[in-house]
């Protein structure tokens, strides 16, 4: 019997960020490749809405947790390859209940007008085979590229009380604000 002691590897997304962090919009918008008016669209219309905290009145502050920016990384990727706002509400909409972890497994590929989810190699070869297959988005490989970017940026926690706190990062625009003022 040979005894293996290689280290096990973690999942990516079990040492990710949890889902009590948020993000400001600046830093969404940013993050996902988005302007405001998409990301401001989209919740209005609820396409992608903020899990953390939503807008409630002049001056509050909406956060975006990390499967929020993720979805918002995937539907940028859909638009960019063509397809239309309405097939990528419908596919919203399947991801919708999935959590982070689902998302982790999963590959979108799309023939331009239905967007298919697929959870193996073999099912995306059965797509290709069919001839329904015209690209893909490959949705681990966002989540590697936005696990890595995203540690890079300011978040808030919330705390029992409902107040945030800023936990990481320099929020530039308040100091300027902050510098303005005195």
């Amino acid at each position: 019997m040979v005894n293996d002691e290689r280290p096990m590897q973690e999942s990516l997304f079990d040492i990710g960020p949890d889902e009590e962090v948020g993000y400001r919009v600046p830093t969404t918008c940013q993050v996902a490749g988005i302007t405001y008016r998409q990301l401001d669209y989209w919740d209005r219309t609820k396409l992608v809405q903020p899990s953390i905290r939503g807008a409630h009145g002049s001056g509050s502050q909406r956060l975006y947790s990390f499967r929020d920016i993720l979805v918002l990384k995937i539907v940028k990727g859909l638009l960019d390859t063509g397809i239309s706002l309405q097939n990528i509400r419908s596919a919203v909409e399947k991801l919708r209940d999935l959590g982070v972890n689902d998302l982790a497994n999963i590959t979108l590929v799309s023939d331009g007008k239905t967007v298919y989810e697929c959870r193996s190699a073999d099912e995306v070869i059965d797509l290709l085979n069919g001839g329904q297959g015209v690209f893909g988005i490959a949705v681990p490989s966002i989540m590697k590229d936005l696990t890595g970017t995203i540690t890079q940026f300011p978040h808030e926690r919330l705390d029992q009380g409902g107040e945030d706190t800023v936990s990481t990062g320099f929020d530039e625009l308040a100091e300027r604000r902050r510098r303005k003022l005195s």
